[in-house]
């Protein structure tokens, strides 16, 4: 499949050559760890680099599954790496972040989802970079609750789960996620004794209708997530899917004021947004 609509002015961006940019560059290198910002080809990686920030990417850098929008590898991955969350904390520390977030691969070889990895970087975390806040963006765990709450009895911050896509469109482009499985994740997280903040996001361009937006806005406000955001889909590579629509930004502002008067608490919405942009700054808000 191939993109045939050009990309308009405000999609554009450069990478630039600074030295914040290059240092966070160098710390993941060196400690040899992955950011999504690299592998999913966030256009965002400029801006959050450049402020010495990043996602980092855990569990290895292959995914299992098989989205139709996601520029991730997939296939294979290899065994766990026991030592990654010792080198998370570490790369945090070095790079002097008051806010950390963490996501990971799909990895539906493993029983837990990677849920014990995922723990074990947030204790490590609180342990080395004490008053860091954490932000984990995690899979749908195949409804694997067990392993959820491994990760909730460790209270990071924020568990983000994106439902990446709207309802018509999830069987095509998610063939592997269940859409109420999703949902049932964000409640879970939403009714857990603690307070943890719940979180979620999606991409629009994929040829959904106005309608298909709202509905969706509505599902994720009705099992009580609090943050969510909402960005352009820019297609990574030819054989993926393509783009239908670039929407303008004041759709996106349109978009914004919809899902706050829907019931979300803050929301991120625009053309470049992505799950973790200024994840730190919805923090600061509430």
């Amino acid at each position: 499949m191939r993109e045939t609509r050009r990309k308009p002015d405000w999609l554009k961006v450069r990478l630039p050559n600074t030295p914040e940019f290059n240092r966070v560059r160098a710390v993941l290198a060196d400690l040899q760890l992955h950011s999504v910002c690299q592998e999913a080809r966030c256009p965002n990686i400029a801006e959050c680099f450049h402020s010495g920030t990043a996602t980092f990417l855990i569990l290895g850098d292959i995914c299992t599954r098989n989205c139709g929008y996601c520029n991730v590898r997939r296939g294979t991955p290899a065994p766990l790496d026991e030592e990654e969350p010792e080198r998370i904390a570490a790369a945090v520390k070095t790079l002097g972040l008051s806010y950390a977030v963490i996501t990971s691969v799909t990895r539906d070889d493993l029983p837990d989802g990677g849920a014990k990895i995922f723990a074990s970087c947030i204790k490590n975390l609180r342990r080395d970079v004490p008053g860091c806040k954490v932000e984990v963006l995690i899979p749908d765990l195949q409804g694997n609750w067990n392993a959820l709450d491994v990760i909730m009895e460790v209270q990071p911050d924020v568990i983000n789960h994106n439902m990446e896509v709207v309802k018509r469109l999830f069987p095509s482009l998610r063939p592997r996620g269940n859409y109420q499985i999703s949902l049932e994740l964000l409640k879970r997280i939403r009714e857990s004794q603690g307070k943890i903040v719940s979180k979620s996001g999606f991409m629009i361009g994929f040829g959904e209708g106005w309608n298909d937006i709202l509905d969706l806005l509505r599902d994720v406000a009705a099992v009580g997530c609090e943050r969510l955001t909402i960005g352009q889909y820019q297609q990574p590579k030819r054989e993926l899917w393509p783009v239908k629509k670039y929407y303008h930004p004041d759709e996106f502002e349109t978009l914004k004021r919809i899902a706050s008067q829907t019931g979300f608490k803050h929301v991120e919405s625009g053309p470049l947004v992505r799950s973790s942009y200024h994840a730190a700054r919805a923090s600061k808000k509430e």
